[in-house]
């Protein structure tokens, strides 16, 4: 694992967080403090660390759901006030219309961007088939478990046709098996679609799996604590997760993680 250094970089960030600060309750609450950095174009960077670091506020923060009390988030160039289509945000909690069909859920926002029915219809059938979801298109939410509800979340956003991916723990409330087939599915994505992607979770496996990137962050107030690029993967995305374990340098990053968990957990 190599520490990522921005300073050499030439491309212009897509995402470039300059010391952001989140205070709540007047000031006498900081869920994050002073916090940088940068994210490139097609990069998949996953935001860890203990519960409460405030992995969560910035990305909240990126997706301009909330705004920072000190500092500025820039995306595109363009200073952050609120959400705007170029970010898609996919959420932990399932967020279907219960009265849509699968199908009418993921149209629905390109029909608010009047997308033409008949190319709203083709690009919906198209995520559902990327989602592996077409042959439940006409079902509605009640009749989908869990995993294929955030499927069609999934598809929904990425029919918006974002530049950015915004995932906050979107497996989370997924069973063991299920998880895993969902993040094989999103490297799928990922390779697809071609999107920059900020993801937070909890948990170090799934991190080291779908990012190419991690920045890891300190107990409450979160700061940086560390930010590294998994270089053992060597810009690679693995279709299966047991490929991904018989790489040299594997073992390495997650003990590593797993240390800089305890550190924090514990101090």
């Amino acid at each position: 694992m190599n520490q990522a250094e921005s300073g050499n970089r030439t491309k212009s960030p897509v995402i470039d967080v300059r010391k952001v600060t989140r205070e709540y309750l007047a000031g006498t609450f900081t869920a994050v403090s002073d916090v940088s950095f940068e994210v490139q174009e097609g990069q998949v960077t996953a935001l860890v660390g203990p519960s409460g670091c405030g992995k969560t506020t910035v990305l909240r923060m990126i997706a301009g759901l909330e705004p920072p009390t000190d500092g500025e988030i820039v995306v595109y160039g363009n200073s952050v006030h609120g959400p705007g289509p170029e970010r898609g945000m996919i959420f932990q909690a399932y967020t279907s219309f219960p009265w849509l069909t699968a199908l009418k859920n993921v149209e629905y926002g390109m029909k608010i961007l009047k997308v033409p029915p008949v190319e709203r219809r083709k690009r919906a059938m198209q995520l559902l088939e990327e989602v592996r979801l077409s042959p439940a298109a006409h079902q509605y939410p009640a009749e989908l478990s869990g995993g294929m509800k955030q499927r069609v979340a999934i598809a929904r956003t990425l029919a918006q046709n974002p530049r950015v991916l915004l995932m906050d723990e979107p497996f989370g409330a997924l069973d063991a098996q299920v998880r895993w087939e969902m993040q094989e599915m999103m490297i799928e994505i990922f390779q697809a679609e071609n999107k920059t992607v900020v993801l937070v979770t909890h948990d170090i496996q799934e991190a080291i799996y779908l990012a190419d990137r991690i920045i890891f962050f300190t107990r409450n107030p979160g700061r940086i604590k560390q930010d590294i690029i998994l270089d053992f993967k060597a810009g690679r995305r693995f279709r299966k997760k047991e490929e991904l374990l018989e790489q040299d340098g594997y073992i390495r990053a997650e003990q590593q993680l797993f240390a800089w968990m305890r550190e924090e957990i514990q101090n």
